[in-house]
């Protein structure tokens, strides 16, 4: 059985043999064109390298400053969580079920904006004070994983 297996037609080219000659099309220079930083050998350009000409990127005006220390959070209010039923378990992957996270790994914080529901179980990355007291106020738990 192993020994019929061959790859689909089609599927595995020829190598082309360059440099043998006019008749075969690749003569001479090869299908590399003539002179020219392109033509040496182990030649690679990289895609945004424009020829010893000024950069895109420091041409242009800079303007504004990107802090890489940022942590973006998916941001929940405490009154959004009404959709969640009495005594209702809340984690992230509730939360992105229910559509109210986008559900990409970030870290998720409940702020404390609006009515909290009765009797919630939540277990989130991040929660504001307010939002912990307003919970906990309706005989709910608040739980931080990692």
């Amino acid at each position: 059985m192993l020994n019929q297996l061959s790859p689909r037609p089609g599927a595995r080219h020829r190598r082309k043999r360059v440099g043998r000659g006019p008749g075969s099309g690749k003569g001479k220079t090869c299908g590399t064109g003539v002179k020219g930083q392109g033509t040496r050998s182990g030649h690679k350009i990289k895609p945004w390298f424009e020829g010893g000409q000024m950069p895109l990127f420091q041409r242009i005006p800079k303007k504004g400053f990107h802090n890489g220390f940022r942590e973006d959070n998916e941001i929940v209010n405490v009154g959004e969580l009404a959709v969640f039923g009495e005594g209702a378990r809340v984690d992230a992957a509730a939360l992105a079920a229910r559509g109210l996270i986008r559900g990409n790994g970030k870290p998720v914080k409940v702020l404390a904006e609006g009515e909290a529901p009765k009797g919630l179980r939540i277990a989130v990355q991040k929660i504001s004070a307010q939002a912990r007291a307003k919970i906990e106020a309706k005989g709910g738990s608040v739980e931080t994983v990692e």
